[in-house]
């Protein structure tokens, strides 16, 4: 121990040296000088912070200053969000400073509040009038223009002339009215003979149920959209601006597949006791004939989004998925000691039912619809 001591006091005296050191060495100095603060803090004679201190802060300000003035020479809009998170930093190391009595006594810093304020209004001004230039344009790219400018010129200066009727009025402008189509299946269910509950299903089933959530706010978010089944567009007279077209295709469900096989089950059992109490074992043996049917099942849907009136295609995707199923029945011969629970559910399910194809097709539909729902979503989203 008397070696060791030694050892660990001269290696945290390098390790100090070297992490004092590295104050005027770090890329960020920023960090930096809070850093220097923070030590300085916990013991106000440390010389390395000391020494470090002033020479950070001197060239913070000196690089932020320069990059403010040279941001207010140029033209660009975002110049403004540039010069307050200049400032923003200056401040920063202004206030760990001051708070710092070690640090105030080494500088006296300069207090960049009136500039931010000042800023923070020049920079509500500036985007409230850049967002006017796209507010009187036509088309739903002006509208999200000038609602993103007008939201910042309500960040920098809230009280600013009537900026939050003009977010709202933005809004409005770039709303878009959305009919949602039923599914197109070419009658694939009519065609193979499945009756008209499928039929039913597949145009109704994803129509409403897209209107209901689509239509839902979702935390309180605003989407610029508002969505109408076809008949509800034609019965209100609505001015369509999108259409969501839903084809279901490939649909492929086929006919189980059966698969036959076993399993042989082998389990030591306690028969009783010798003359010393210790437990007898023996073996006992099963074979569990498996009949397993199984399919899986596909299908496909197209979702074409347009703009019928410039007119264009927002987008146009395809999701696939698939449903497999598969059920179990089971016989066995020999000991019924030697099975597993998992053998006895499949020899207690002989009563099985193969699933309706209306029922596959609405698995199908269950794993195919949230990808559709936000695939519209982030299409009428900003």
């Amino acid at each position: 121990m008397k070696y060791f001591l030694p050892f660990l006091f001269f290696t945290s005296i390098l390790a100090s040296c070297g992490s004092n050191k590295s104050l005027l060495e770090r890329s960020d100095e920023d960090k930096a000088l809070q850093e220097a603060v923070k030590r300085l803090n916990k013991n106000s004679n440390d010389d390395d912070a000391t020494a470090a201190l002033p020479i950070l802060y001197k060239s913070i300000l000196k690089t932020r200053l320069a990059r403010i003035k040279s941001y207010e020479l140029g033209a660009d809009i975002g110049r403004w969000d540039k010069i307050i998170d200049e400032y923003e930093a200056l401040q920063q190391a202004y206030n760990s400073i001051v708070e710092s009595s070690p640090a105030f006594k080494l500088i006296t810093p300069e207090n960049f509040s009136t500039q931010i304020v000042e800023s923070r209004d020049a920079a509500g001004m500036a985007y409230y009038d850049y967002a006017q230039t796209y507010l009187g344009k036509e088309g739903r790219d002006n509208a999200k223009n000038a609602y993103t400018n007008f939201k910042k010129a309500d960040r920098y200066a809230p009280d600013y002339k009537d900026v939050k009727s003009k977010i709202n009025q933005a809004f409005e402008n770039a709303i878009v009215d959305v009919v949602i189509n039923p599914i197109e299946d070419d009658r694939y269910f009519f065609n193979a003979g499945w009756g008209s509950s499928g039929l039913n299903y597949s145009n109704e089933y994803f129509q409403r149920t897209l209107l209901r959530d689509l239509s839902y706010n979702e935390n309180n978010k605003k989407y610029a959209a508002r969505f109408y089944s076809d008949w509800e567009a034609g019965r209100e007279n609505i001015q369509v601006d999108w259409t969501v077209n839903l084809r279901l295709r490939n649909v492929d469900i086929p006919q189980p597949i059966r698969n036959t096989f076993r399993r042989d089950r082998s389990k030591q059992i306690e028969t009783g006791k010798d003359t010393s109490g210790r437990a007898i074992y023996r073996t006992v043996t099963a074979t569990v004939n498996v009949n397993r049917m199984s399919f899986t099942a596909n299908a496909q849907m197209d979702v074409l989004i347009k703009d019928i009136v410039t007119p264009t295609t927002i987008s146009n995707r395809s999701f696939r998925e698939s449903y497999r199923w598969e059920e179990e029945s089971a016989s066995y011969t020999g000991d019924q000691r030697a099975l597993t629970d998992e053998d006895w559910k499949s020899i207690n399910n002989l009563n099985y039912v193969n699933p309706r194809r209306e029922d596959v097709l609405e698995e199908l539909y269950r794993k195919l619809y949230p990808q559709i729902l936000n695939n519209i979503r982030n299409n009428v989203n900003w």
